[in-house]
């Protein structure tokens, strides 16, 4: 009888504490600042050398990563064109009236059997 009390109990209180709990949490990240003394001072308008080579200094690296990203995006469209051409021409291989063409999966190639030459070229 006594554990079944206690487990109605458990089991009323347990979400009214997880309640309290979240919104005892939401409360303290709200009251966090980053203002000393109650006075919050957002950067204004500091036209000074160190901001300007920050700037600078940002726009360059920016360029150079803009630059490798390009590269990046081009070396992939070019691996998938690849890939594309290749299913393409294994497809083609695959339903060749000839009866000697077999695809050759590592070259990637559409061979004779007899001869061993390519019979599908790109």
């Amino acid at each position: 009888m006594n554990t079944t009390v206690t487990s109605r109990l458990l089991r009323r209180m347990l979400p009214v504490a997880f309640l309290v709990l979240a919104g005892s949490w939401q409360v303290a990240a709200h009251a966090e600042t980053n203002c000393a003394g109650g006075t919050c001072v957002f950067g204004g308008s500091s036209n000074n050398a160190a901001s300007n080579e920050d700037a600078r200094q940002s726009k360059e690296q920016w360029n150079a990563t803009r630059t490798l990203r390009e590269q990046k995006i081009n070396r992939q469209i070019k691996d998938n064109a690849k890939y594309d051409r290749t299913l393409e021409l294994h497809d083609r291989c695959n339903a060749s009236p000839n009866v000697n063409a077999y695809w050759e999966a590592k070259t990637e190639r559409c061979l004779d059997r007899r001869t061993g030459r390519e019979m599908l070229a790109p």
